[in-house]
């Protein structure tokens, strides 16, 4: 059955750029099937050129997520292009102010499916080159209960081309403007796609060299006792960034098994380690001539080496089941890390030679009398499991459409075996199995597509519950619910609800006592920095978490300007008995945590306990909103245009280049391009295209009261638990790229704030001034310039870029009563990188 429709002024707009006149007269939309070479604009439609008519077959691009919430951000192959990004956590990283969420108490990255599907995580198609995705779409955060997911991340899912093949190279080097240390990363990449098979291989190695607080210059607080000309200065063996190491081999494989079906599995094997300085051994010597301050660099620095080998493996299955869909993965990890913290040596016999008057102690100290410390070793082995299994379909069909429900079940398990010489617990053995089971109904109540309350638009609820019961804490209850209104086509809002139950983890409640030295800790009673022993581990007093989230939620397609929307979110949250970090040391958490603090006669911190502890609430409101925006620019390429359809193809086309597209007989491009349309994209009519997305974030409460009946804390009114809370910030990230050339910029503003002075003798306000930072990225694809390529051929397939991170070198002004900037607010200790200038070279073959 065929049906002429009028056509829409997108449509038109879209089939005029690339046809005459006279071939866009009609506009014809068809049910039947395509033809097996039919084209495709933009959005996936297939579109047959039949005499003087255009049919148009409207259907849903394979692997498009279904659901009734529209899209956060959409990026085809031409936007995903203008990014310039060399992998898919490279793209990620560029696309958070689009992806985060914030629900709850803290965000993390986002949900990661692909062509539709969960997989067993992100690790599984870490390694995709860019040039491999069709299309990305960014979902709200209650897509993800479709999927099994809890609603408190976002929803991002990539779309593979069908057809894509790639071997390929990238290098990265990374250097400080201020100097110190330097970062260099190779990476190979391996990529075959056909239809639902694929095999992914990655393998990659990194190298920083460490920085230390001298070359920051950091300089700790003198004492009363002198310096001796000739020591070692102990800024230059405490280091800010380790000196490390690390390579991996990540591997993917996944096959279509017939009737819709797929497996994929996934390994992974890598090796860290790293060597991190912690000081000198010292000691205060005093003879006739006064005390003096010796830092002694033999036997050697005070240093913690760590190795850690990881091994996972994962796999997931995806299989429709008549009109339901089951999904099943798991996802199996091993973790050994191996630690050595040197102890300090006893130099007690040097004062003694001093007395005998064998030592003078300013002068040279022997070798004989200084006893080297026995190194602290600690083993940690940590195993984990995670599983769960899906079934969705639509078993019901009302007036408004059909019911989507999801069930799940799944069982995770966690282990840890650990053992260290610096804590008496002696070998510790923790495990916690967590069995759970969950589902989701989304019900359709009017709908303009059913004809069925079209008046009032669009309107659905959802409801969703899950239990989990864990082995060592007992039951967990989770539910929640929703409502979502479309009064048109372009405007959809949202409400919804949850009520979760959290416990700590596994570490936050048994995780061994370990005593560290020389960590700085800045006292607010005193107003000081002082070098302190600090404790660390697990606190088994720790108690189950509540949580009560509202969001309201805003999504406008705006009238100008294609694919560019309007989102705005408000967040209500508030949780009792929450589990954090030990939190600043303000007069108010010393008197609400007592005996967690040590101090000698003078009244200094000697050692914090500092093992995480119960907050008996916390409440936050913020509203969040932004815009994207996205365009064209610049004159079409007419040799981009040859032939009646070209414009509606990204190559391959009758009479049309395969700029970024398909060559003949159909095979992937040996640059990376591959099936329909490689980097140009669809529609690539030469044109250059730009992005923009701004958001801004206003904190309207953020509050913790410290124990029950307790003070309530403000913390966008001069208190603190773990630094200040300013009430606004901004993030942006936009650029633009123009045949081959491509521009990247990503800012963040956090405005200004303070800590109040506690009012004890010494205290003092500390003051954060406003920061603004940004990220510049300039690149070229210079396997895109044809008469470059001819001149030296190895530069087919590559990419060359130039970063600059922290472009104006910004770094946060923490400054007292007195305009001093406190020793642990300095900017090496905030922010020992300051500007990093990178190139990368990424070529595929």
């Amino acid at each position: 059955m065929r049906l002429t429709a009028v056509p829409s002024l997108a449509a038109m707009a879209f089939c005029l750029a690339g046809t005459n006149p006279a071939v866009a007269q009609d506009l014809v939309a068809v049910t039947e099937e395509p033809a097996q070479d039919a084209l495709q604009d933009i959005n996936g439609n297939d579109i047959i050129a039949e005499d003087d008519q255009i049919l148009v077959v409207a259907t849903r691009i394979k692997g498009q997520v279904d659901t009734a919430l529209p899209p956060i951000a959409v990026l085809d192959e031409n936007a995903i292009a203008s990014y310039g990004a060399g992998s898919l956590q490279d793209l990620l990283a560029a696309l958070s102010p689009q992806t985060s969420s914030g629900r709850g108490r803290g965000g993390g990255m986002p949900v990661v499916l692909l062509n539709g599907m969960r997989i067993s995580g992100f690790r599984e198609m870490r390694g995709l080159p860019p040039e491999a995705i069709r299309r990305v779409e960014i979902l709200p955060e209650e897509v993800a209960l479709k999927y099994g997911y809890r609603p408190d991340q976002r929803v991002v899912n990539f779309i593979l081309k069908d057809d894509f093949s790639s071997f390929g190279s990238d290098s990265e080097l990374r250097l400080p403007s201020g100097g110190g240390f330097t970062e260099w990363e190779q990476e190979f990449t391996l990529t075959k796609i056909a239809g639902g098979n694929r095999i992914n291989v990655t393998g990659k190695v990194e190298d920083a060299s460490p920085l230390t607080e001298a070359e920051r210059g950091i300089v700790q607080p003198g004492t009363s006792a002198m310096r001796v000309a000739g020591d070692p200065d102990p800024a230059a063996f405490r280091t800010l960034i380790a000196d490390s190491k690390s390579a991996q081999l990540n591997a993917s494989l996944a096959r279509a098994l017939g009737g819709g079906a797929g497996l994929s599995v996934n390994l992974l094997a890598q090796r860290d380690d790293s060597r991190s300085l912690n000081g000198l051994n010292s000691v205060t010597l005093t003879d006739a001539e006064g005390s003096f301050s010796r830092f002694i660099l033999d036997p050697q620095p005070l240093t913690t080496r760590r190795r850690a080998t990881t091994l996972q493996a994962s796999a997931a299955l995806n299989k429709p089941l008549g009109d339901w869909n089951l999904a099943v993965t798991a996802d199996g990890g091993h973790v050994e890390t191996r630690s050595t913290i040197d102890r300090r040596s006893d130099l007690s016999g040097l004062q003694a030679l001093v007395n005998s008057g064998a030592l003078a102690a300013s002068g040279a100290l022997p070798a004989t009398a200084i006893v080297p410390g026995t190194a602290d070793r600690a083993l940690s082995k940590t195993d984990s499991l995670t599983s769960l299994a899906t079934l969705s379909g639509r078993p019901l069909r009302l007036p408004g459409g059909e019911v989507a429900l999801t069930v799940k079940a799944g069982f995770d398990y966690s282990g840890i075996e650990s053992t260290d010489t610096r804590t008496s617990t002696g070998q510790l053995n923790l495990k916690r199995g967590d069995a759970q089971g969950g589902f989701s109904l989304d019900v359709p109540i009017t709908s303009r597509k059913e004809g069925f309350g079209a008046g009032v638009g669009d309107l659905s609820l959802n409801a969703n519950a899950e239990v989990h019961r864990l082995s060592d804490f007992g039951t967990l209850y989770n539910w929640g619910g929703g409502l979502t209104y479309s009064p048109t086509e372009k405007l959809t809002l949202q409400a919804s609800y949850v009520a979760a139950d959290k416990a700590p983890t596994l570490t936050e409640l048994g995780g061994p006592s370990i005593l560290t030295e020389n960590v700085s800790i800045y006292d607010f009673s005193r107003g000081e920095t002082v070098l302190a022993r600090v404790i660390s581990g697990g606190n088994p007093n720790l108690v189950k978490e509540r949580q009560r989230d509202w969001k309201f939620g805003l999504n406008w397609t705006l009238p100008f300007l294609k694919d560019s929307t309007f989102v705005a979110e408000y967040f209500r949250n508030r949780s009792s008995n929450t589990t954090n970090d030990f939190p600043l040391l303000t007069p108010d958490v010393e008197a609400a945590f007592p005996g967690r603090v040590v101090r000698d006669s003078s009244g200094r911190i000697i050692s914090v306990d500092q093992s995480p502890v119960t907050f008996a609430e916390e409440k936050s409101s913020r509203l969040r909103y932004g815009l994207n925006l996205s365009g064209s620019f610049g004159k079409p390429d007419p040799t981009m245009q040859r032939g009646p359809m070209a414009g509606l193809r990204g190559g391959g086309g009758a009479g049309g280049p395969r700029a970024g597209g398909a060559r003949p007989g159909g095979g992937p491009r040996a640059d990376g391009g591959g099936g329909r349309g490689g980097p140009g994209g669809f529609n690539s009519d030469g044109r250059g295209r730009w992005n923009l997305s701004v958001f801004h974030t206003v904190r309207f409460q953020q509050s913790v009261q410290i124990a029950n009946g307790g003070t309530v804390l403000d913390l966008l009114d001069g208190e603190a638990i773990s630094g200040s809370v300013a009430r606004h910030s901004l993030e942006m990230e936009g650029g633009g790229f123009y045949r081959g050339f491509g521009l990247r910029l990503n800012g963040n503003y956090t405005g200004g704030s303070r800590i109040d002075a506690s009012g004890l003798p010494g205290s003092t306000t500390l003051r954060f001034d406003p920061i603004a930072t940004f990220n510049l990225r300039l690149f070229a694809d210079l396997g895109r310039k044809e008469k470059l390529v001819e001149k030296v051929p190895f530069l087919k397939g590559s990419r060359l870029s130039l970063s600059v991170d922290n472009v104006f070198n910004a770094q946060q002004r923490v400054t007292d009563d007195t305009g001093t900037v406190p020793l642990r607010y300095q900017p090496g200790y905030l922010d020992p990188r300051g500007r990093v200038f990178e190139i990368e070279f990424r070529k595929q073959f």
